[in-house]
């Protein structure tokens, strides 16, 4: 009989994780699961570990300084994620078996006053340099105003995006367009693979306390109806394009939020298709579950639910909300990813 997991992934999920821990993606390997990503909290709290204090300690002693550090250290867990996955990018043709790698968060911190288009100029550099070799690394550019404007030039470099921070349907299809303008310009379409992470719980964070009156059958639909549209849409736009590879939806932010909801609430209600790339946490309580997961990514809520929905969430501020907090989610544990690796050096200096 097939696990929980299993049957996610018979229903035809991809399932990837949401770390690069290596014990975690062993242990997730043996679930199911085809590919990871990476962000600056999980290289933060391996810091805190210990796990790594010895190739930090060389790091240290071979002159680098904290951040240096602290993208070194990604760039081994990540690629040692990589090695891992490796074995499935090679089966698929490379549709699958990628780890994705994060550009510096702090780009586009809140508190910094780096101009537009150095922005831009900044994530097209970085996109290239960290995607250099890395056949099976996805390039994670957030769905900012600089990020987007930077992805027709990182498509048309070859390099294989993953588009994250995604709130709204139109912003994820301004990013797709953008892509798929740059992915035109290269000499062929063969490897072309783009990914688009829309963010799904924090949207039912923000309707909670921004839309108290939304109608009760509709409050906690809110992420998964926005989900299954960008999901529907990103269908109808590849579904004539003659590509080798598919070009696919991450369903993010699928960890539970509140108490009350089952903890496989959104890995339930989404899948059948695409990628669910789930917290470590989260994948624990759905194969705990005992449950089957068929496929639901394109059961919608009633036409009642929809209808009081879109009356009653306002998505321009839904964005403009999530992104405003959600650049400062991406920001801030990357200082504390720095101030970790600090802690670190002073802690190694007196050992």
């Amino acid at each position: 009989m097939a696990t929980p997991l299993e049957s996610l992934v018979a229903s035809g999920t991809k399932l990837w994780l949401d770390s690069v821990d290596p014990d975690l993606v062993e242990k997730n390997l043996a679930f199911g699961a085809t590919g990871a990503t990476s962000n600056p909290s999980i290289i933060s709290d391996l810091v805190e570990t210990g796990r790594y204090d010895t190739l930090v300690g060389e790091l240290i002693h071979e002159g680098f300084d904290d951040e240096d550090i602290a993208w070194g250290l990604t760039d081994h867990l990540v690629e040692t994620a990589q090695q891992e996955f490796f074995p499935v990018w090679e089966k698929t043709g490379g549709d699958d078996g990628y780890v994705s790698f994060e550009l510096d968060p702090l780009i586009e911190d809140p508190q910094g006053d780096m101009p537009h288009d150095e922005r831009v100029a900044k994530y097209v550099e970085l996109g290239e340099e960290w995607a250099a070799g890395q056949p099976n690394r996805m390039i994670k550019v957030p769905g900012t105003e600089a990020g987007i404007a930077a992805l027709e030039r990182l498509a048309a470099a070859g390099v294989t995006l993953n588009v994250t921070l995604l709130f709204t349907l139109d912003q994820y299809e301004r990013a797709r367009d953008a892509v798929w303008r740059g992915a035109q310009r290269r000499d062929d379409l063969e490897n072309f693979k783009s990914v688009y992470s829309i963010f799904v719980s924090r949207i039912d964070v923000y309707t909670e306390k921004h839309c108290p009156d939304l109608d009760s059958t509709a409050q906690g639909l809110v992420g998964i109806l926005n989900a299954k549209r960008v999901w529907q849409s990103n269908q109808k736009f590849w579904a004539d394009k003659g590509l080798a590879l598919n070009q696919e939806i991450i369903f993010a932010s699928t960890g539970t939020k509140k108490p009350e909801d089952k903890p496989w609430k959104y890995v339930e209600a989404l899948a059948g298709s695409d990628i669910q790339t789930n917290p470590p946490a989260t994948n624990d309580a759905a194969q705990a579950s005992g449950l089957t997961f068929p496929r639901r990514v394109d059961e919608m809520p009633s036409p009642a639910v929809q209808t009081a929905i879109d009356a009653g969430v306002d998505f321009n501020h839904l964005h403009d909300t999530l992104m405003r907090e959600g650049v400062q989610k991406f920001a801030d544990p990357q200082k504390a990813l720095l101030e970790a690796i600090a802690s670190k050096r002073a802690e190694l200096a007196t050992a």
